[in-house]
């Protein structure tokens, strides 16, 4: 069947059943734009700044369990896309981008909006392609989609040439994907599972902690089972929060510099740490060595880079995490740790029981977090942004069924607002909640056009503390000046939501706090409540 590129770059789309496009058009992607203006499946989401569209289709990605796929124009429109790719990549996100490009025969010309984003992004991307024969659209796009979804889920980019575009091809999409070198590891070694069971049964104290490879690997009910057939307690990393609701009585909490205190107590006493599809950075582990000098370890990840990366494991497994699960439960591994479970149990609920009395003057985080996390629906979504709002969502804020979505690796300011519209385009009924301090949501509060324009109905809860708190609270722990933090002219935030057709509520005391949270559930359309914190809460974000 005879096309243009343009067209068949649509078909690859339509092939591997993409429903929605987060993007930006311009020159260079124009006719991809008139192409897909003639698609009757494929929905296009206009966004308001390009790095949005990334951080959209994250959002939509970690919902859908497929790939995400945002489309820019060359030049400036690719360059804003690069950190919505790096963040994407850091947390083993899937996604497929497609970028514009001059034509083909004037690259390496310096003409206008030309810029090599295949080299640009080549140190924090999956795979990239720059399509020089129209002919292997078909197949590129193929590939493009089997890798981002595939292994340690990540971004692939496809540069696309305008005159690739505009050529005429005999399109004909493949059936099967074979790349010579590419063959993710998904079954683990039987022998390294044999060693798993007998280490899991010689431990008193062992310590699962899981991280956000097991959403990315659909492991949830395995990680659940393997916790509650053998009785090892288990910790998170931030990434791996919502596996167990925090309620679970084996769920002690998350680990790190802001984690939680007997989950850092867990860690540090655990004779065996069976890491599950966690990274293990430095904001987990800030002693890698010391686990490594102290405990034995079983780190299970389909990504063998990450294996030894960080923590020397004693028994290495690496293979597809649901997989490795099952394949581990099916040997019926046991453990003898009923005191050392109880007693971080004990420990657990005490802590977690801890809450500050009611102020007059100020709105709490931690007792904003627990209410908040009281009236959200089970399988709600929280989105939350990076800064002092993410360290107290993440501590404070229970989670049930639901998901709990942020930016661990790369920390991406301005992250929540466009991956909740994600969230929301992919899954309208999910109540979709983000956490957000007044610097990340000055950062992209542009696309409070794109989420009333799309009719998404997501929650903002906005913690307005006038300042960079975590920036603060850093320069605080190191004694050094507080400089370039405050944020003191900030916007009537109301009003600005008011700009956008947006409901929205102020409040700066504790009493007001349920009666707020309510009203805006249960509001029928997009709602932002501003909640006013002291700085005196800026120094609290640890406690």
């Amino acid at each position: 069947m005879n096309m243009t590129g343009a067209q068949s770059m649509v078909r690859c789309l339509e092939e591997e059943d993409v429903s929605h496009i987060f993007g930006y058009p311009g020159a260079t992607i124009c006719p991809f734009y008139e192409a897909l203006y003639h698609s009757e499946s494929i929905q296009h989401i206009l966004v308001r700044q390009e790095q949005s569209a990334a951080h959209m289709a994250s959002g939509y990605a970690r919902i859908t369990g497929k790939a995400g796929v945002c489309v820019v124009t060359s030049g400036p429109g690719a360059t804003n896309l690069i950190t919505g790719i790096a963040t994407a990549y850091m947390d083993s996100i899937p996604l497929v981008a497609i970028t514009g490009q001059v034509q083909s025969y004037l690259l390496g010309r310096d003409i206008f909006q030309e810029v090599d984003i295949t080299g640009a992004v080549s140190p924090f991307i999956k795979h990239t392609y720059l399509i020089k024969k129209a002919e292997d659209i078909p197949r590129i796009f193929k590939e493009a989609f089997h890798i981002a979804n595939t292994g340690r889920p990540g971004p692939v980019l496809i540069d696309v040439p305008i005159d690739m575009q505009e050529a005429e091809i005999d399109f004909s999409y493949p059936e099967e994907v074979n790349i010579r070198g590419y063959k993710p590891t998904i079954n683990g070694n039987l022998k390294q599972l044999k060693k798993v069971v007998k280490t899991i049964a010689a431990a008193e104290r062992p310590l699962i902690c899981v991280g956000g490879d097991a959403f990315c690997a659909k492991a949830q009910e395995q990680v659940r089972q393997l916790c509650e057939e053998t009785k090892i307690p288990m910790v998170t990393t931030m990434m791996g929060l919502g596996v167990l609701p925090t309620s679970h009585p084996l769920n002690i909490g998350m680990i790190g510099s802001f984690g939680h205190k007997t989950a850092n107590m867990a860690l540090s006493q655990t004779d065996l740490l069976i890491l599950v599809g966690a990274r293990v950075g430095d904001r987990a582990i800030t002693a890698p060595e010391k686990i490594s000098s102290q405990s034995k370890t079983i780190h299970i990840d389909i990504d063998p880079a990450e294996i030894g990366k960080n923590v020397n494991p004693t028994v290495p497994l690496v293979g597809d995490l649901r997989a490795v699960l099952e394949s581990l439960l099916a040997e019926h591994p046991v453990s003898n740790c009923s005191h050392w479970s109880e007693y971080l149990q004990q420990e657990a609920a005490a802590e977690k029981a801890t809450m500050p009395d009611p102020r007059p003057d100020t709105i709490q985080p931690k007792r904003l977090m627990a209410e908040i996390g009281k009236q959200i629906t089970a399988d709600a979504c929280v989105v939350a942004d990076v800064g002092q709002n993410q360290i107290w969502a993440a501590k404070y804020l229970s989670m049930r069924q639901g998901r709990f979505l942020t930016t661990g690796g790369l920390g991406t300011m301005g992250y929540a607002l466009p991956a909740a519209i994600g969230v929301k385009i992919a899954a309208p009924e999910k109540q979709t909640i983000v956490v957000c301090g007044d610097g990340a949501f000055q950062m992209t509060n542009n696309e409070l056009s794109t989420m009333v324009e799309q009719g998404c109905d997501v929650k903002i809860v906005l913690l307005n503390n006038r300042t960079l708190g975590m920036v603060c609270e850093l320069q605080r722990i190191a004694k050094r000046h507080k400089f370039a933090v405050a944020l003191p002219d900030t916007p009537d935030f109301s009003k600005l939501a008011d700009a956008f057709g947006v409901k929205s509520r102020r409040i700066s005391q504790d009493a007001d706090m349920a009666d707020a949270i309510a009203e805006m559930l249960a509001y029928d359309g997009p709602y932002l409540l501003e909640c006013v914190v002291s700085e005196a809460e800026n120094s609290k974000v640890n406690m």
